[in-house]
């Protein structure tokens, strides 16, 4: 017999999981670097042009499709079409993917927060001490094991008195130390500079590619095409205003990554400079560290950071587990304590070789990435563009438009954007991130 399906207790318990579920490493790690490498100012502009519009219609078509169906991917696209119930089984694919090799990031970031926490940032600040320890194999291994178990744990405890419990005293307390440590970095002297950079556009960088990269960040940043926010519309009651969920949801997830950005860009300027921001990806682990111990009182303030990165790091990590946790129930019927532990295995399983990837088994690169980088480049930039195509055609040609329109009960001009976005506008731009991603990895490749 299936366990009864749980529920959300209101607006406030989804909107801060949901929140929760998009808040993660995509806002803290990647939005600053990203806004950094494509001009500042004018990625922050085009970002938040795609939020209001393009972010609004892809999230408010997810959740519809969730609470008009009440079941998650798997079932959510046969109760809407059965002829098109592979869609759903591809969605639900998304999260193994990208779950193993994020809980590996997580267990990175709560090492370093426990070594910040015990005065050590001078050791983590060392320029080589993030790739030894990350070529190691038993402290990264131990620290993945200790993320997954957290995240496992609170999806154990279900809908209401897990996900949305620990939403509604993590999300607040992120928020609190996100402007903290803003507001700190803004006063620090050289940050005005910095400051300038990240708000202030400047036309003359605007191109395609920043386009192409602030809407890949949108997919990433807003946890779009991967299940999640199908999975929590289910759990939506039907007296909850998608539209006003969704509009707070959105400017919750944006509002964190403006912040991130406030606080990274301007504390690696005040220090560095601007070549200080190009180190890309290895920002967080690598540049930040070191800013931290130029600074007054940055050893505590290293702490902090790290304390936020990982409190969204659980929060998407915990709604990527649920989302795999929930098509298995719904397909299966089987308990959630089976699901839950049949999902940790498989993300250990698949986790253990996206750790030992920049070790041991660095040797073994499929197409020339490190297994960590495949399973990314996999998940996000083949698979969600991919689904997130599928699905605008689903909702756009086949289903059509009008019935999520009147699920989410959108008023005219909402709904004109909701039908314009979705059946016309972005699949031309997924299809233009889908062939850039597979040109880069065509060179990479090659190279």
């Amino acid at each position: 017999m299936s366990e009864p399906r749980g529920t959300f207790s209101g607006k406030l318990g989804f909107v801060l999981a949901a929140a929760g579920s998009a808040v993660g490493l995509g806002n803290i790690w990647r939005f600053p670097y990203l806004a950094a490498r494509y001009g500042g100012g004018i990625f922050l502009l085009v970002y938040l042009a795609l939020a209001i519009t393009f972010g609004f219609a892809l999230m408010t078509m997810e959740i519809a499709i969730g609470r008009r169906t009440g079941c998650s991917a798997i079932g959510a696209f046969r109760t809407l079409h059965p002829k098109y119930a592979f869609l759903g089984k591809l969605v639900s694919v998304v999260p193994y993917f990208i779950l193993p090799y994020y809980c590996v990031v997580g267990g990175w970031v709560i090492k370093y927060f426990f070594s910040s926490f015990i005065g050590e940032v001078d050791r983590l600040a060392q320029s080589t001490f993030f790739d030894d320890f990350i070529s190691e194999t038993g402290q990264p291994l131990a620290w993945f094991f200790l993320f997954l178990g957290l995240t496992a744990l609170t999806v154990l405890l279900g809908v209401e008195k897990g996900i949305e419990k620990v939403s509604k005293w993590m999300m607040p307390l992120l928020v609190v130390l996100n402007v903290v440590v803003a507001v700190y970095v803004l006063f620090l002297p050289g940050a005005g500079e910095g400051l300038t950079y990240y708000l202030k556009p400047d036309f003359s960088r605007f191109s395609i590619n920043t386009v192409l990269a602030a809407m890949g960040q949108l997919f990433y940043s807003m946890s779009l095409s991967m299940g999640t926010m199908i999975t929590f519309g289910s759990y939506m009651k039907k007296d909850v205003s998608i539209h006003a969920s969704v509009r707070q949801i959105e400017w919750f997830d944006t509002g964190i990554a403006f912040l991130s950005g406030l606080m990274v860009v301007p504390a690696v300027f005040a220090v560095s400079g601007v070549q200080g921001l190009e180190r890309g990806s290895g920002l967080m682990f690598v540049t930040l560290p070191q800013v931290f111990t130029q600074m007054a009182g940055g050893k505590v303030i290293c702490a902090v950071f790290f304390l936020l990165v990982m409190l969204a790091a659980l929060t998407s990590s915990i709604a990527m587990m649920e989302t795999a946790v929930s098509a298995l129930q719904d397909r299966f019927h089987w308990s959630r304590t089976a699901t839950c532990l049949l999902v940790v295995g498989i993300t250990v399983a698949l986790g253990i070789p996206s750790s030992l990837g920049n070790g041991v088994w660095e040797t073994v690169r499929p197409f020339g990435l490190s297994l960590m980088d495949f399973f990314d480049f996999v998940g996000n930039n083949v698979l969600m563009p991919i689904v997130a195509l599928l699905t605008c055609l689903f909702v756009g040609y086949v289903v059509g438009p009008r019935v999520l329109i009147a699920e989410a009960r959108l008023q005219k001009r909402e709904a004109v954007l909701f039908r314009t976005v979705v059946r016309y506008v972005a699949p031309i731009f997924i299809v233009l991130i889908l062939v850039t991603s597979f040109l880069d990895a065509l060179s990479i490749s090659t190279f």
